[in-house]
């Protein structure tokens, strides 16, 4: 993401959303959780959030509702609510447009619909008009003439070359048709569309298009990406609004809103530390047998995959047996996994070194596992134990190094050596105060001028329980 679009992203006070396959997948009802997160981070910031859509108001599903946007563009924008369902605006076609409509549906044998202010109406039941809106508004009631005694904000038309359909000119003189299903037609106001919907929110708000961005990813959400000031296309959008977007971002699955909010720093990724809490957090559990005792490490797979598939394939292979802890150095840690014993040899699973995998939820606080190296990307065998007890450093003074509060806490409290963090990878944490009496014995054992032990500290194996 360049320095323009996030320069875009400073001027930003209201972000709109569609809700098909932007913040839900259509087909299956799929939302991500990272949506909720989304809400909160932006309602947090003041940021005010609104739901841009085709759909009327009585189709925007519960959990979207539970989101509590600030306001509702439905329609396309010809239908306009505030988060406490009071109405900003609203601007139903006329009786001549809607009756031409009819006819001209008539005439050319296709069914039609009506979205009304409270509820969706269509001309007749079909499994065509069913696969097309029982999926956005549940069945329908037939209503043929509803356009004689209601307000309609737009029509549908259903027909199987429904991409073929050509209004007649008196009609595009007023209404155009806009895509959004392979049988279905939305058929909007030619001076409406949700552009004109957010527009009436801005005036409300006192802001400009430069104040709003917008996430989409259809043919509707195309006169709303020429409107905003910051336009941002899912990654499962249609080619010709991505031609328009500032930024391309994930799909809905991948928590493509979220991702790139986070990236522009308008929202921030809850962090879980599971060094923090173990007894909740899942993964595999070595346990390295030494001549001095048992060191039990639960390592994480999920912040960690590469190096901790590489560990575990290495001790069950049986590598690591019979090696010693080359280099310990008390009030610090203690360094093993190098077969030839001088801290130079080893090698990973995947043939040589392999990469770095820092983690915003993992730290060198004391007990930590971690991946010696000979600098960036070079992690093969060796590995180190964080022993160090104490730091000369307030919790405050940590945070204000720029450390999460719960780390920085444990690092004030109980030692550890920041200075490591995203210069070595962290992989798995100590268990239990038998396994700390053991790497402190380790540590306290008398060693030369280079660090090594005189008396040899010895893997024996280590075993691992998924």
């Amino acid at each position: 993401m360049d320095a323009k679009i996030k320069y875009k992203a400073k001027k930003i006070k209201a972000i709109f959303f569609d809700i098909d396959d932007t913040l839900r997948v259509k087909d299956t009802g799929y939302m991500p959780e990272s949506i909720k997160a989304v809400f909160d981070g932006l309602k947090k910031k003041g940021i005010l959030t609104g739901i841009a859509t085709g759909r009327g108001i009585y189709g925007v599903v519960p959990e979207i509702r539970e989101l509590k946007p600030d306001y509702f563009v439905t329609i396309n924008g010809s239908y306009v609510l505030n988060g406490k369902g009071q109405e900003i605006f609203s601007q139903p076609l006329s009786k001549e447009v809607t009756s031409r409509f009819v006819d001209w549906c008539r005439e050319i044998g296709i069914a039609y619909g009506f979205a009304g202010k409270d509820k969706p109406v269509v001309s007749e039941r079909s499994q065509l008009i069913d696969e097309a809106m029982v999926p956005v508004y549940g069945v329908c009631d037939v209503a043929p003439d509803f356009h004689l005694t209601h307000d309609v904000y737009h029509m549908w038309t259903f027909a199987k070359n429904n991409a073929e359909l050509v209004l007649p000119d008196d009609l595009a003189e007023h209404v155009r048709p806009v895509i959004w299903h392979e049988h279905s037609s939305d058929v909007v106001d030619l001076e409406t569309s949700k552009a004109s919907g957010l527009a009436k929110v801005l005036e409300k708000e006192r802001l400009v298009p430069a104040n709003a961005m917008m996430f989409g990813d259809g043919p509707n959400d195309m006169e709303i990406f020429d409107y905003v000031g910051l336009k941002i296309a899912m990654g499962n959008a249609v080619s010709e609004l991505k031609e328009k977007a500032d930024y391309i971002t994930d799909t809905v699955e991948e928590n493509g809103i979220f991702n790139a909010l986070e990236k522009l720093g308008m929202v921030e990724k809850e962090l879980n530390f599971p060094q923090l809490d173990l007894e909740n957090t899942q993964g595999p559990v070595a346990t390295i047998k030494t001549n001095h005792g048992d060191l039990v490490i639960k390592l994480f797979p999920e912040q960690a995959p590469l190096t901790v598939k590489n560990f575990v394939d290495l001790a069950t292979s049986g590598y690591y047996d019979g090696i010693i802890f080359h280099r310990i150095i008390k009030d610090f840690m203690i360094q093993g996994g190098d077969p030839t014993g001088t801290g130079m040899g080893g090698e990973s699973v995947y043939g040589g070194s392999f990469q770095d995998e820092f983690s915003e939820e993992l730290y060198n606080i004391r007990g930590a596992l971690s991946m010696a190296n000979a600098g960036p990307n070079t992690n093969g065998s060796q590995f180190f134990i964080v022993q160090n007890q104490n730091l000369p450093y307030s919790k405050k003074e940590i945070a204000r190094g720029g450390w999460p509060e719960p780390i920085a806490e444990v690092y004030a409290e109980k030692g550890g050596t920041p200075h490591l963090d995203r210069r070595h990878t962290v992989f798995g944490q100590l268990v239990d105060d038998a396994s700390y009496a053991v790497l402190d014995a380790i540590a306290a054992v008398e060693t030369d001028y280079s660090d090594k032990p005189k008396e040899d500290v010895v893997i024996e194996t280590i075993e691992v329980v998924d």
